[in-house]
């Protein structure tokens, strides 16, 4: 298997996008290893990877996230956040995270908050007299919430290819995420009374009930999801039916969402949808190759020859998962890694929804993770600060998120405590 990480590694290196290079290097090496008839079976694999039901979630989860942001619901969710904090010291700071877990809710996505909120917060936190550095951090950071908090395009991902149910890993979402902006906004709380960030008057009352009047319609959305998947109303991929439908609903009260804004969501919606169904097609072959060449029971051994402490080994796959994350999209190392994660769960015997909370949270950490994690490359290209300041002050804030990790990873009841209550 040298061979294929080898190929693939040069793709990468000479800016082959992730999805070719996976499928390219997959179709070489069962031609280079003698098994070109196997190439027969690609066409097969690429269909069989995402002619699943339940990846209609995507799209339709996607689509209305898009709804939502272009008919004004990120403004909004932004005043909101103002409304209940923006008062206290260095209070846009707080709005960033407060922020960041709202729209986690709705769009699902990390690189899509990161982007989307980046653009409005990090100018208003630097007005505000916060480092410029500082408030490109935060907001990289805090998008960890989005695939965390339900709905998550990475559960989804994760689980159709284990197996685990949708609904449960929904659940287990809500305490990690929770978690995370707790302590994130601990340390901001710190930091601006550290550095002596300034405070901006409080909004009246009628200011903030007003705020809340126009807000609160998009942020029961994930409410009703989860409520509906639990109570069995609707499955996870009718809960983003409705998701959408809720969303045209909720642009045509505030009457911000026009046909041609609905017409830019639905162009959104199918580009990213594309692209990830895409990764998903091409990945497929290289789990084909994995599979066949039985690398996940090779690693599990190769694990084993050095420590068979179940601790040692979850700290090693901790490790590797975080180091994968700095450089792959968490859709794919999902669908490149899962027959060898489902080996190492065998291996540890831990809960499968414990597990795979563990596996996208370190997925989803590794984006912000330097050197080279793609959500701060986004928020510096927004900020306009070099990305090693902006990864400087993102240090601690992802340590937050490492802490958050660890409690997930060896207290179960932070990640079960809502799924084996409600289900």
């Amino acid at each position: 298997m040298g061979g294929f990480f080898i190929l693939f590694a040069g793709f990468l290196a000479s800016g082959i996008p992730i999805a070719l290079g996976l499928g390219i290097a997959g179709t070489a090496y069962l031609y280079l290893s003698g098994n070109g008839m196997m190439m027969l079976m690609i066409p097969q694999r690429m269909i069989a990877g995402i002619d699943q039901f339940v990846l209609l979630t995507i799209p339709l989860f996607l689509l209305a996230g898009a709804l939502m942001n272009v008919g004004g619901v990120t403004e909004r969710i932004v005043v909101f956040a103002r409304a209940m904090v923006g008062h206290r010291r260095g209070g846009m700071s707080s709005v960033s995270i407060l922020s960041s877990g709202f729209f986690a809710g709705i769009s699902g996505s990390a690189t899509a908050e990161a982007s989307a909120l980046g653009t409005i917060l990090i100018p208003s936190m630097a007005k505000q007299g916060m480092p410029t550095a500082y408030a490109a951090a935060l907001v990289a950071v805090s998008s960890v919430m989005g695939p965390i908090i339900p709905p998550s395009i990475t559960m989804i991902i994760y689980g159709v290819l284990s197996g685990t149910s949708i609904g449960q890993l929904f659940l287990a979402g809500v305490i990690p995420g929770i978690g995370i902006a707790a302590g994130l906004l601990i340390y901001a709380s710190w930091r601006a009374r550290r550095d002596g960030f300034p405070t901006t008057p409080r909004m009246n009352r009628r200011q903030r009930l007003d705020a809340t009047r126009r807000t609160l319609p998009a942020l029961i959305l994930p409410l009703i999801i989860l409520v509906g998947i639990k109570t069995g109303i609707f499955t996870p991929t009718e809960a983003a039916a409705v998701a959408v439908g809720y969303a045209l609903i909720i642009g045509t009260i505030y009457r911000d969402l026009t046909l041609t804004r609905v017409w830019e969501a639905l162009i959104a919606t199918a580009l990213v949808s594309a692209s990830i169904l895409f990764i998903t097609a091409m990945a497929s072959i290289v789990s084909f190759v994995f599979t066949l060449e039985q690398v996940p029971t090779l690693i599990a051994e190769g694990m084993l020859s050095l420590t068979d402490n179940p601790w040692a080994i979850l700290l090693l796959l901790n490790l590797f998962l975080l180091i994968l994350g700095m450089f792959l999209e968490p859709i794919s190392i999902l669908i490149l890694t899962m027959p060898i994660l489902l080996k190492f769960q065998q291996l540890i015997d831990m809960d499968p929804v414990q597990f795979g909370m563990v596996v996208v949270l370190n997925v989803v950490i590794g984006m912000a993770t330097p050197p080279v994690g793609i959500l701060l490359f986004i928020t510096s290209a927004i900020s306009g600060e070099p990305v090693t300041r902006v990864i400087r002050e993102a240090l601690p804030l992802i340590g937050i998120c490492l802490l958050v990790l660890a409690l997930i990873a060896l207290i179960p009841q932070v990640s079960l405590f809502i799924p084996r209550f409600l289900m």
